[in-house]
């Protein structure tokens, strides 16, 4: 029973810390050299899109 016991608080620390780093993950944002490229890539497809 205290492996169990043992073994459960054990996932439940992992489950916070999963939960935690998704959080901060979702916070961080789209950094700005990411934003350029996929503007620059919708430029692209505008471009082929009025050439056809």
């Amino acid at each position: 029973m205290a492996q169990s016991s043992a073994k459960q608080k054990r996932e439940s620390v992992i489950d916070e810390n999963l939960k935690r780093v998704y959080e901060e993950a979702l916070d961080e944002g789209v950094p700005d050299r990411f934003r350029d490229l996929l503007d620059a890539l919708k430029q692209q497809d505008a471009s082929k899109g009025s050439a056809k």
